[in-house]
């Protein structure tokens, strides 16, 4: 059991500021690299798969079966492929590349749209992981205001749909359309969309994420949020990482927040890597968020034996 304080268990994940600055320092590596490609040939070249990931400040999946260390560039046609010798490139051919958007990096490098990014990894990853970048992609384009032009995560979400019922004759579109039941815009990382999972394969309902909590702000008058919430019975799950714990201006954020949400009867678990190690470890911090749900009287069938991510996305 995590370590419960007035119906607060501790259950976290790494370190979402230094991930992000660790994308941030990925990106900059990975669009030098590749400009030093495109510059030694003196040709623009359009960059796809892992390679667009890194370039979009996009985490990346953690099963992928590509490297993502080569430069995967990407042609519409085999008669287009440019082959380059000594260096870790790979080429691909995606017939979709004159429709597809071609995001500029800099003068040479451009990116691969998200959208048929996603579409192209879909047979690299497992179900799982494709969900979790289904998420990580929605919440990209979002935070990216050139990108994002004007939507919220909720249309991108929509509009990957569309995207994806529109793109006939790619191998992994049964694999996206699958994916697509159970990806969630407003996730903030990875972790956390893979602690959502685990709770939904347990036969949790779905969470609302990003909750703002009705009249909770701090003390600098910012409104407290939930990364997942079930607003109508008081229960949320929160997402720590390591500075959560060492960083002590954050500590105490941490502590405001969840003093004031006790103080309205919110019942809070803090998600820890512990939680999604194993399949008991996410046995057990879904029945915990479980039975908080029950205790308020939440009614809804509980999965000793969590049911396979296929099985949800099938509705089965």
């Amino acid at each position: 059991m995590g370590n419960m304080i007035n119906g607060d268990f501790s259950v976290s994940f790494p370190n979402e500021g230094a991930m992000r600055g660790n994308l941030e320092q990925r990106k900059y590596d990975m669009a030098r690299r590749c400009a030093e490609v495109a510059q030694r040939l003196g040709i623009r070249l359009l960059f796809g798969m892992t390679t667009s990931l890194i370039l979009q400040s996009v985490p990346m999946p953690s099963d992928c079966d590509l490297d993502a260390y080569e430069l995967h560039t990407v042609f519409g046609a085999r008669e287009n492929r440019v082959r380059i010798r000594g260096l870790s490139t790979h080429p691909h051919i995606w017939k979709h590349v004159p429709k597809a958007g071609k995001v500029k990096i800099s003068q040479y490098v451009f990116a691969l749209d998200l959208f048929h990014t996603w579409a192209q990894l879909a047979t690299h990853m497992s179900l799982d992981s494709l969900i979790v970048l289904g998420d990580s992609i929605v919440t990209a384009i979002a935070r990216q205001p050139a990108l994002a032009r004007g939507r919220t995560a909720t249309v991108i979400y929509d509009d990957l749909k569309r995207f994806v019922d529109g793109l006939a004759g790619f191998k992994g579109r049964l694999a996206c359309q699958r994916a697509l039941v159970l990806v969630m815009p407003g996730a903030d990382s990875p972790k956390e969309s893979e602690a959502r999972l685990a709770l939904r394969a347990h036969g949790v309902p779905q969470p609302v994420l990003n909750y703002e909590v009705p009249g909770a702000a701090f003390k600098s008058a910012a409104v407290i949020t939930l990364d997942m919430a079930w607003p109508e019975y008081k229960v949320g799950v929160e997402y720590d990482g390591d500075h959560h714990r060492t960083d002590k201006m954050q500590w105490r954020r941490d502590q405001e927040k969840r003093d004031k949400l006790r103080g309205r009867q919110w019942i809070v678990f803090v998600a820890t890597a512990s939680s999604l190690a194993n399949e008991d470890a996410r046995a057990e911090f879904a029945f915990n968020v479980s039975r908080a749900l029950a205790s308020r009287g939440a009614t809804f069938e509980f999965f000793m034996m969590p049911k396979s991510t296929k099985q949800l996305a099938a509705g089965t």
